[in-house]
């Protein structure tokens, strides 16, 4: 018999990420156990015979503050423990063999240790969540803390950074506007001799007009920056996933397009260049959200685009799809590819086609290619490792096409501009103090 929790855990599980939800639940012990509740008629007397001397200066926030980060900052220990278990189980080719692999059976890679106690200490400072008495530790305050433990770990490795675009560095959408603050923080990573890349879905093939178009406000900053060529050379932009680069050029402050053959692998070009099994796949992609459009009752009021690689489900003006519509294109399209692939060209003893069926926040697009396949060829071609690159994109939940970068190097989430230039600000502090201790 199913029960209702199985019902609403599986129906739900797409929306969740595991090991927030791992350590989300490790902190609601300190804040239900040891938080104390306020008299809902105020404060009780002194000499009352239900008052805990031993807790009588916990009710103003202070002691029992710093007590409750104390109790905070000990589970996160413990945890950061637990990822370095994982690492040295993970570089005996053991991971599924760990301690954290057990309590989160699909925990990932982890490329650096993090310094989970270190950064609950710093976000604790903004977001008050020790002393908080009705609202437990949230997805984003552990988000938060994570994204603030990768940054830390990696700023004294970090060779290659990448970036998604959407809701990263701009609105979604919209193009990159020249008074963003984000100009100036790519600038100075540009200037920390890291190399820089754009990695997104906005697939236009060979087209780098499109590109600059997307990027004009930031290609606009290059050029008014005073950065050398060698700086300004190091940035990169890569479409369609994993489909088509581009380098910025500083003779002509314009992007221009690399040849595939000279940077894809093997492994790349095997498929890439397969028109014809490419075309296959989005015939089925195309079929399964044709069908969903018309079991949603979407006719006449979402469009269907096809392009030499991808497959998109946009809204028109007049609605707005909701993120249960977006999912559910999303989920089944997954579902029926991977059913397909492995039913029909595994037997015919053909590799299955990667490809990355996602919602983007307003719409919906299957690419064949994924980002994992672009950030690692990035490394490739730029010779540096996971403990090396940080990927920073908004879509880490199965419907997200960043997710996949997980397994190439380190990542940090973000859900909108203003974020990523939060990070970045720590990041280029960490970068500052690097230089220094060098010198």
């Amino acid at each position: 018999m199913t029960s209702l929790y199985s019902i609403n855990y599986h129906t739900r599980a797409h929306k969740r990420d595991a090991f927030i939800e791992f350590i989300k639940s490790l902190l609601l012990t300190p804040f239900v156990l040891h938080t104390r509740p306020q008299s809902a008629t105020g404060a009780l007397p002194e000499d009352s015979n239900f008052t805990n001397s031993a807790r009588k200066d916990d009710c103003d926030g202070g002691p029992e503050g710093d007590k409750n980060v104390e109790r905070y900052s000990e589970i996160l220990f413990c945890v950061e423990e637990l990822i370095l278990d994982h690492i040295r189980h993970q570089d005996n080719k053991l991971a599924e063999l760990s301690r954290l692999s057990t309590l989160v059976p699909s925990i990932g890679r982890f490329f650096t240790p993090l310094p989970l106690k270190e950064s609950f200490i710093k976000q604790d400072a903004k977001r008050s969540m020790a002393a908080r008495r009705f609202v437990p530790p949230s997805f984003n305050d552990v988000r938060a803390i994570l994204n603030d433990a990768q940054v830390t770990a990696i700023a004294s490795t970090v060779k290659l950074i990448t970036f998604d675009g959407d809701m990263t560095l701009y609105a979604d959408g919209e193009d990159f506007a020249k008074d963003s603050q984000l100009v100036q923080l790519i600038i100075e990573l540009l200037r920390n001799d890291l190399y820089v890349a754009i990695v997104t879905a906005a697939g236009y093939p060979g087209n780098a007009a499109r590109y600059q178009k997307r990027l004009s406000g930031l290609l606009d900053g290059f050029k008014m920056s005073g950065l050398s060529s060698e700086a300004l050379g190091r940035f990169y932009v890569l479409g369609g996933e994993c489909n088509y680069l581009f380098r910025y050029d500083t003779d002509s402050h314009h992007l221009v397009y690399i040849a595939p053959e000279t940077y894809q692998p093997p492994s790349v070009r095997e498929w890439a260049g397969n028109a014809a099994r490419i075309s296959d796949l989005l015939d089925v992609a195309q079929q399964t959200v044709e069908e969903r459009v018309n079991e949603m009752g979407l006719n006449g009021k979402v469009s269907i685009l096809r392009k030499d690689r991808a497959i998109g489900v946009v809204s028109d003006k007049q609605i707005t799809l909701t993120r249960e519509q977006l999912d559910e294109f999303a989920l089944s399209t997954q579902r029926r590819l991977n059913n397909y692939q492995h039913t029909i060209l595994i037997r015919e003893g053909q590799r299955p086609l990667p490809f990355c069926a996602f919602n983007g926040g307003s719409d919906v697009w299957v690419d064949i290619g994924n980002k994992l396949i672009g950030v690692q060829m990035l490394q490739e071609i730029l010779n540096t490792t996971g403990s090396e690159t940080l990927h920073v994109g908004d879509q880490f939940l199965s419907t997200g096409n960043d997710i996949s970068t997980r397994t190439a190097c380190c990542t940090v989430w973000i859900t909108s501009p203003e974020e990523t230039a939060e990070i970045l600000i720590e990041l280029c502090h960490l970068l500052s103090k690097r230089d220094r201790m060098r010198i």
